[in-house]
């Protein structure tokens, strides 16, 4: 068993990843499990470039193999100057809370969407630091709408699942279940192989 540090606060997503890891011999922390927490700017130009910097600062305070993740959202059918891109917490220089997360969204939904939905897209960067070597992989999801209407459901950390709609299930992301994401094909499995391929490697 080897552990490693994910350097996030979010520890919804540590959940997403934490249990399949384990099966493989990876016991993941956060950094709420340790001392020294660092501020850091997230001044990169993309998703990959995000995670590398938190992942660097945290590889230089802790002798564990450490990665990063970050997410950037684009969204069809609204202002250039409106598109969350990296900032998708950060409005207008603020740090949204998960209400006003929700509240902010659908709003753009509402006011810039087709019969009160956008076309959106996620893409995903991870970098992992291990003995000084770096590995970086990203991927994309882009089957899902933001809508005005919220569900009645709210999952921590990820408050803009209460307003997306997948595609091909028509179900707020909120009501998927982990039957779901195997119809789907959404085990997200490609991601816990190349977090493996590279944390187990000696």
């Amino acid at each position: 068993m080897i552990k490693v540090l994910f350097a996030t606060e979010n520890e919804s997503k540590a959940k997403r990843f934490k249990d399949k890891l384990l099966k493989q011999g990876i016991e993941l922390i956060t950094i709420n499990d340790i001392e020294n927490k660092i501020d850091i700017e997230e001044n990169g130009k993309n998703a990959i470039e995000n995670a590398l910097i938190k992942a660097r600062v945290y590889a230089k305070n802790q002798s564990l193999p450490v990665f990063a993740m970050d997410d950037n959202l684009y969204i069809d059918g609204i202002p250039e100057d409106k598109q969350p891109g990296m900032y998708v917490r950060r409005v207008n220089g603020k740090r949204l809370t998960d209400d006003e997360m929700i509240e902010y969204y659908s709003t753009l939904a509402h006011e810039y969407g087709d019969d009160g939905k956008l076309t959106c897209r996620w893409v995903y960067g991870i970098a992992i630091i291990k003995n000084g070597i770096e590995s970086t992989y990203t991927w994309s999801k882009d089957d899902f709408y933001i809508v005005d209407k919220p569900s009645n459901k709210i999952n921590v950390g990820y408050p803009l699942n209460t307003i997306s709609i997948n595609k091909k299930l028509n179900k707020y992301f909120t009501d998927i279940t982990e039957e779901d994401k195997k119809e789907l094909k959404e085990d997200e499995s490609d991601v816990i192989e190349f977090l493996c391929k590279n944390l187990l490697v000696l």
